[in-house]
């Protein structure tokens, strides 16, 4: 995929303290500058087992590289560890890409070397198999393949997380892309419907600007959506007040 997949890496959640009022006021939990969607915390030890489907959107070609990643994972909302597994969608001068990953901080991410296309509906788990041993297991349904990696992993395991995230490239954030709606569902913590409610979802937020709102959790909580917000977009009325983008 070329060295700037190999420099792609995620990064916790990084809180954006100065818009949480945009979110209370919306009935969202959170706000941060790199992550959109749904995440739930506990007590050390709470989270053993994720899962959850997707399908791959799309993404518009631009002028400037953009990246966007949608993945699931354990860790990193209220602390700095994270295993976790997604797929990639970036613009790099002119040409879109689309890819699968694993990643386990620090590390950058490991790109999964078999194909990803735009509306891919995609199937993710990670399983605790003992004491730091961890099973990620990601399928393309839709082109019918299977990875699957057994890894050390050794994080406090007190969040799980379901996300739209603006990755690091470099040293960086990086410009968030513009694709289309992402859809989550069959979201499961171990083994069952993490029940999401409204707030336990965030938006993402960068200088001043919204850039990417969650929808209400459907199906018992267990599935939600991610859109991308325009400047021209209408208002992003998902709770109690609308989120209204700003030029």
């Amino acid at each position: 995929m070329g060295q700037v997949n190999r420099l792609t890496r995620s990064k916790p959640c990084l809180k954006d303290k100065l818009n949480t009022g945009r979110a209370a006021s919306s009935g969202f939990g959170w706000t941060s500058s790199n992550w959109s969607g749904y995440a739930i915390s506990g007590k050390k030890g709470s989270y053993r087992q994720i899962s959850a489907d997707w399908i791959v959107p799309y993404v518009k070609p631009t002028v400037k590289p953009t990246f966007s990643s949608a993945w699931i994972g354990i860790d990193g909302f209220k602390n700095s560890s994270l295993i976790q597994t997604g797929t990639g969608h970036e613009s790099v001068n002119g040409k879109v890409r689309y890819y699968a990953w694993w990643e386990i901080l620090p590390a950058s991410e490991t790109v999964i070397p078999l194909p990803v296309s735009p509306g891919n509906h995609m199937r993710a788990s990670i399983v605790k198999l003992s004491s730091g041993k961890w099973c990620i297991t990601l399928r393309n349904l839709s082109k019918c393949w299977v990875f699957r990696t057994v890894q050390r992993y050794n994080g406090p395991q007190s969040s799980a997380e379901w996300i739209v995230e603006a990755p690091q490239v470099g040293f960086d954030i990086a410009p968030l892309s513009k694709f289309s709606t992402v859809c989550f569902t069959c979201c499961q913590v171990n083994g069952r419907s993490p029940r999401l409610k409204v707030s336990d979802g965030g938006i993402m937020i960068q200088n001043k600007k919204l850039l990417a709102v969650p929808s209400p959790p459907r199906s018992c909580g267990s599935a939600f959506s991610v859109r991308r917000i325009y400047h021209k977009s209408p208002p992003a009325v998902y709770s109690r007040n609308p989120i209204y983008t700003t030029p």
